[in-house]
């Protein structure tokens, strides 16, 4: 597989596609199906092949649950989470998501920048200023934190929900920046333009 640009900072050997585990040489022929690419973050654990299913089964059960948040909801989480650390690869990964499941070519810089400026629902900010709290100051949330979600409509499971995708997010931004992973050139340009209605 391809590493220049480089994926990762640090020195570690990648290795070519064709030597992965046949598991591992499926998912990224899934990768290559579904999204056009190989999203560098799956690049950057396939030098751990163990590590790489265990994140990409972590990743799929957290973002592609069938109960609970809508995937829309899920990415809006991921951004946010992700614009208060400043990661890079996330923001950009994410934001394209945002714009794909949104059909609005912006809303994912809006919310990169401010998500109270993106003229989001209350609900959503609701979602969206807990996940905050969860990245700023996780000891401080208290029950009145949780009442305020379901204040907004969100159910237990769905409160479940957006703890764990703010809790991934923190994780996977930490990697990134330790490592500085760099985001894959094509997230840059996927849906930009304003969808057909």
């Amino acid at each position: 597989m391809s590493t220049n640009p480089k994926i990762i900072a640090l020195d570690i050997e990648l290795p070519d596609r064709e030597s992965l585990p046949e598991d591992l040489q499926k998912l990224f022929a899934v990768c290559e199906t579904k999204l056009g690419l190989i999203p560098n973050v799956l690049a950057a654990y396939s030098h751990e092949p163990e590590q790489l299913r265990t994140f990409s089964r972590f990743y799929n059960e957290i973002m592609f649950a069938k109960t609970g948040l809508e995937p829309l909801e899920r990415e809006m989480i991921a951004v946010v989470v992700s614009s208060i650390n400043h990661c890079y690869y996330c923001l950009t990964a994410h934001g394209q998501a945002v714009r794909q499941y949104s059909e609005d070519p912006i809303l994912g810089e809006q919310m990169v920048m401010n998500y109270r400026a993106a003229g989001l629902s209350d609900r959503h900010i609701a979602m969206l200023d807990f996940a905050v709290k969860l990245t700023k100051d996780s000891s401080e949330i208290v029950e009145n934190d949780r009442q305020q979600l379901r204040d907004a409509g969100f159910d237990e499971k769905q409160i479940w929900d957006i703890a764990n995708v703010a809790a991934f997010y923190n994780m996977t931004n930490r990697v990134a920046a330790a490592v500085d992973m760099q985001p894959n050139c094509e997230y840059h340009s996927k849906n930009r333009e304003p969808s057909a209605q």
